[in-house]
């Protein structure tokens, strides 16, 4: 079907809410590039969200799936356990930097991730609050989106959000907020909304996704640890969007050399197949009763086939060395953009999770996010997908396959910089 048959079936079909604004349907796809419904090729620098950090249909992971659907499909591993559960569990177990002994639980997506670290930490600790931070998202379950520190457009519509979350801000020195002010609004926010004797964990991702691609500096995600072990409290660190090499390590939390308590990942996990982890200190994670934790679906075999057919493409193909590569063009090439384009300022990166902010201006640092709008619209229509973000919307934020050859990034990137040049910046 065309892509302007498929978008009549798409308006009279699928709920508003969850209908995509994108008029062209993703017919196939390998590495960073794919084709739509009518034959037209576009570059990915979005990764499908940051899924994809090995690329559209790797082919040691294509291979992994379809030899698992020839063996099984589904069990329910509540019912009957398989194999590959307990394998990505033991592999996930040995690089996940948490303190001490770590245990796993699957489950499907980040939010689901979210909502089970957060019933683990109430079962472990006796505790029922949460503290958060400004800019955070976490997914759009109810309780995620009474995690997430932006309010549009998750839950906008959806009447009074669950109690027992406070928020602090999370340090943005660009806008404002510098760590010791953060610090401050951390420790405030115990005083007058959360003490420690009533925090189950404090909740943090240590580089914001769709909050702008803002790293917190390891001396502030240093100080959490303190705050966590002075108070009892568990430290979650969120690698949904930042895990699995998309900063240059497996992590970004091992860039501070912190060691949480707790983390959930999902996203690059499996390169496109839905699994997501909890992985925790293994006397937390054992903290609720039997049959406390589960799904029908969670941990899929074909699903964990994908996640430790990952972890083998990471080991042969250099993949945290590709990705440190990849961040160090990326920072030359938007420091160049900062110095050639009077709008574009702020560049940064940790690795190649990397970003840069429209404004107004270098000096007023007022953000202008029709210019970002119309940046992606343009590159869109020069065949490129690219994502914006940010609690102003200005920002855009670079998500492209780690595994993207040479020719395609640098084709990419042109599309940026003439788009960046037709739009006025």
């Amino acid at each position: 079907m065309s892509n302007k048959e498929l978008q009549a079936l798409k308006e009279r079909y699928v709920a508003a809410g969850a209908a995509s604004p994108n008029e062209q349907f993703a017919d196939h796809a390998t590495n960073a590039e794919l084709w739509d419904a009518d034959g037209k090729r576009m570059i990915d620098f979005a990764g499908g969200i940051g899924v994809l950090n090995i690329g559209h249909r790797h082919p040691k992971v294509v291979e992994a799936v379809k030899a698992q659907l020839d063996k099984l499909m589904h069990t329910c591993q509540t019912v009957m356990p398989y194999e590959g559960y307990v394998k990505l569990a033991e592999k996930l177990s040995g690089v996940v930097p948490v303190r001490g002994h770590a245990k796993v639980m699957l489950a499907n997506s980040g939010a689901e991730a979210l909502e089970n670290a957060i019933k683990i930490a109430r079962a472990a600790t006796g505790r029922t609050n949460v503290i958060c931070f400004d800019g955070g998202y976490h997914g759009r379950t109810f309780y995620t989106m009474a995690m997430n520190g932006k309010a549009a457009p998750y839950q906008t519509d959806f009447g009074p959000m669950p109690g027992t979350v406070f928020r602090a801000p999370y340090p943005v020195p660009y806008h404002g907020v510098s760590e010791d002010e953060a610090l401050r609004g951390l420790k405030m926010a115990m005083k007058a909304d959360s003490p420690g004797k009533d925090t189950a964990a404090i909740v943090i991702e240590p580089v914001l996704g769709e909050g702008g691609f803002y790293a917190a500096p390891a001396s502030f995600l240093k100080e959490i640890r303190k705050i966590c072990d002075e108070n009892g409290i568990l430290m979650i660190v969120d690698e949904v969007q930042s895990g699995f090499g998309r900063t240059g390590k497996m992590f970004a939390i091992e860039h501070s050399g912190v060691e949480p308590d707790m983390m959930t990942m999902a996203k690059s996990m499996a390169d496109g197949m839905p699994v997501s982890a909890i992985v925790g200190t293994d006397k937390h994670m054992d903290a609720s009763g039997p049959n406390s934790l589960g799904g029908t679906y969670t941990g899929s075999p074909t699903a964990c086939a994908a996640a430790l057919a990952v972890f083998e493409v990471f080991e042969e193909e250099d993949i945290l060395g590709k990705a440190q590569r990849l961040g160090d063009k990326l920072q030359q090439r938007f420091s160049q953009w900062q110095e050639q384009f009077e709008h574009v300022d702020n560049v940064r990166n940790l690795g190649p999770m990397a970003a840069f902010e429209l404004v107004e201006s270098k000096d007023s640092r007022i953000p202008k996010p029709e210019l970002a709008a119309a940046v992606t619209k343009k590159a869109k229509e020069k065949g490129l997908i690219l994502l914006s973000c940010g609690m102003y919307g200005n920002t855009l934020r670079f998500l492209m396959p780690v595994t993207i050859e040479d020719a395609v990034l640098e084709e990419g990137l042109a599309i940026v910089e003439e788009s960046l040049k037709e739009v006025g910046a």
